[in-house]
């Protein structure tokens, strides 16, 4: 999971589109010469992407036969554009694909089943429920690259200066925490957030979820999820707690104020370790602390699994295909992995990859002490899509200008369409 990049100009998505080589230009490209496979990276083109073409470089060197050809595709444009070029044939031979893309890519038929092949040769390596996340219909689809979950970060300074010495276990002690905190230091202790993504972790505390995949049932509006919704609901309000944000600047507004000691904790993925270094309340790394959410009502802590995995377009030719499972290989090698977390700060996939350097960074080993609590998202392609609903009724609920009952209802009505075989 990532925050939204803004749109790029028109001119870059033309570039874009003339890059998208794979199917097309592979099944045409008959010379002699190196075969060239394209590569469509998401990650953040500033902080992430320039670890990601050094090591494509460093493959080329040692492959003098394969040439990549990198593009990197903003994220919240790259779903949508992949599968309109894989619908015509002309996509790229490789995807970075955001865990919750791969049951719909797949079943579509756009990614090449990987058991058995080069790609797949250290899968005993890998921790065995983001491989489980990779699948669909019982065959696997994707190399798991990087992996992520929701924490709740707090600065370490402020719990101390109001006298707390561990996190919160529940959210009623956030709720508490919040409150200390704003009496001791003046700063708000929590800020939470409007995005269906970040209230998962309110769902998984009662035990529930958006949906129950195998029953095929709609759950968004049960009993269970109006508990979960209520407690996320309670904490814009009360000493403490800032109250809700529900501008189109939210995310970045949260982040700002964590990472500048202007809030004492919020919940939040590693994707933005290496930011909340560069704030002024973390010049001292040490200050962050990562813990996992608090539980809800039934004890446990849940919180939703994210990432990216490598998958090959099933639409190129076998000699771009055997090309591109040898590179999906050497980028999800520990050597590999263990370099993009040095340099990005991001959680690898692969026990061998966490070296004692990888650990030597706190926000990297305060996340992978917290990836027991993450929970796996059902194998169902619409599953991802279900958070539109959601992210357009929660910050009505939060902001006050609509009821929790009624935008449940509406939800839970706009997720129906997207899933017509599942019961309310």
């Amino acid at each position: 999971m990532r925050r939204g990049i803004a749109a790029t100009a028109l001119v870059a998505s033309i570039a874009l589109a003339a890059t998208a080589c794979g199917g097309s230009d592979s099944s045409s490209d008959k010379s002699a010469g190196p075969t060239t496979i394209t590569w469509w990276d998401t990650s953040n083109a500033t902080n992430e992407a320039p670890t990601y073409q050094a090591l494509a470089k460093q493959f080329e060197k040692a492959n003098p036969t394969i040439k990549v050809k990198y593009v990197n595709v903003p994220f919240d444009q790259a779903q949508n554009k992949f599968d309109t070029a894989a619908g015509s044939k002309g996509a790229p031979d490789i995807l970075r694909s955001e865990v919750g893309w791969t049951p719909a890519f797949a079943k579509k038929g756009f990614f090449l089943p990987l058991d058995g092949t080069a790609a797949l040769a250290d899968q005993a390596k890998f921790k065995s429920n983001l491989i489980e996340q990779a699948k669909f219909d019982g065959k696997t689809y994707g190399v798991p690259l990087v992996t992520d979950t929701l924490a709740l970060v707090y600065n370490k300074a402020l719990f101390k200066k109001a006298g707390i010495s561990e996190a919160p276990k529940t959210w009623a002690d956030l709720k508490t925490a919040a409150a200390t905190i704003k009496k001791k230091t003046g700063v708000d202790g929590y800020w939470g957030s409007t995005q269906a993504y970040y209230a998962m972790n309110f769902l998984y505390g009662e035990g529930t979820d958006t949906v129950d995949a195998t029953a095929k049932k709609i759950t968004v509006n049960s009993a269970a999820a109006k508990k979960a919704y209520g407690t996320w609901q309670g904490l814009f309000s009360g000493k403490g707690l800032h109250k809700a944000d529900t501008t189109a600047d939210a995310y970045a507004h949260i982040q700002d104020a964590f990472v500048n000691g202007k809030v004492a904790a919020i919940v939040q993925g590693p994707w933005e370790i290496t930011n909340f270094y560069k704030g002024s309340a973390f010049a001292d790394k040490t200050n962050l602390g990562v813990a996992t959410v608090p539980a809800g009502s039934t004890g446990k802590a849940g919180a939703p699994t994210g990432g990216h995995n490598l998958s090959v377009y099933a639409g190129s030719d076998k000699a771009h295909q055997e090309a591109s499972l040898k590179f999906v290989k050497f980028m999800t090698s520990a050597a590999s992995q263990a370099t993009i977390a040095l340099k990005n700060s991001t959680l690898p996939t692969r026990d061998d990859a966490y070296t004692a350097e990888v650990n030597a960074n706190p926000g990297i080993a305060g996340y992978q002490g917290v990836l027991a609590a993450a929970q796996p998202r059902p194998a169902l392609p619409e599953y991802s899509s279900l958070w539109g609903p959601l992210d357009i009724e929660l910050p009505k609920i939060a902001g006050g200008k609509e009821s929790l009952d009624k935008g449940l209802s509406n939800a839970e009505l706009a997720m129906a369409k997207l899933v017509p075989d599942f019961s309310k």
